[in-house]
């Protein structure tokens, strides 16, 4: 029984833990919002991810 409740709150551990992505990054590793500061532009939607054309 011991074993089992072990199992299945590391189940649910792992589950919590493959879910969760923050920062959204692009090709060169840097968040838009940062590539929007050294570049200089007015706009970070260049630099999100599914919005380069």
């Amino acid at each position: 029984m011991i074993r089992l409740v072990l199992f299945v709150s590391l189940l649910i551990g792992l589950l919590f833990m493959s879910s969760c992505k923050t920062v959204h990054t692009n090709k060169n590793g840097i968040p838009p919002g940062q590539a929007k500061k050294i570049t200089g532009s007015q706009s970070a939607k260049h630099y999100a991810p599914g919005h380069n054309k």
